[in-house]
């Protein structure tokens, strides 16, 4: 099986060689760069399976990266973990909201890092073993063989977690599903209560599938979480 390869992006050196030697030790293929410049050139050119990313970098700034990365063919649906010293609410909502898959505060854990990496590539095996299942709801239709969705025909561009999240409320429709729950079975491992999280990547999938005004398709559990109508 060929390694996973992983773009870190950070302006500190010392950073950039803790992740990389600590990936490296458990069998990824790292690359890395200093700034939101460098990575966009070097994805021009390279396909990798996840990238690392820091907020806080000299020039285009994270969340600009993580925009333009999502307007790039061939790395809309490209894995991001996103690095900050900031923890204010807002950067994170605004990392999740441009398409980051999650969100880590500086100072962090090497082993927290590596078990949210592992998590998202075991979302990525699983999808890569599922064939040919179609999930329909009204006007939506999943196609997880593709990772295609569609809303009265018209393909809609959502990331890896909001594909997740609508695959699971589709399979549990009329079921209500806790915050807590959609954390553990999306994001696969204990988020600390952060479930503002699920809310955000809610509130955008919502857009996405037109269902942020008409209220057709999910319903907020006051208290308690979303189900599928």
């Amino acid at each position: 099986m060929n390694k996973r390869r992983i773009l870190v992006v950070d302006d500190e050196e010392h950073i950039l060689e803790l992740i990389k030697f600590n990936l490296e030790s458990n069998g990824y293929e790292v690359y890395t760069c200093e700034n939101g410049e460098e990575s966009l050139r070097f994805l021009e050119d390279n396909t990798m399976d996840l990238m690392v990313l820091d907020l806080m970098l000299p020039g285009i700034d994270g969340l600009e990266v993580c925009n333009r990365i999502r307007r790039m063919s061939g790395h809309e649906k490209l894995p991001i973990i996103m690095l900050t010293a900031k923890g204010e609410e807002t950067d994170r909502v605004l990392g999740l909201e441009l398409g980051a898959d999650d969100y880590m505060t500086k100072p962090f854990s090497i082993r927290e890092l590596l078990a949210r990496i592992k998590a998202i590539f075991r979302r990525t095996e699983v999808k890569e073993e599922v064939k040919g299942k179609i999930l329909k709801v009204k006007d939506i239709v999943i196609d997880t063989e593709k990772h295609e969705v569609t809303v009265a025909g018209t393909p809609v561009d959502l990331t890896l977690k909001e594909f997740d999240l609508l695959k699971i409320l589709i399979e549990n429709r009329g079921k209500v599903l806790s915050r807590n729950l959609l954390l553990d079975e999306v994001w696969g491992y204990d988020y600390f209560g952060e479930t503002r999280t699920v809310d955000v990547h809610i509130r955008h999938l919502r857009k996405k599938i037109g269902d942020d005004e008409s209220g057709e398709y999910i319903d907020t559990i006051r208290g308690i979480g979303y189900k599928m109508k």
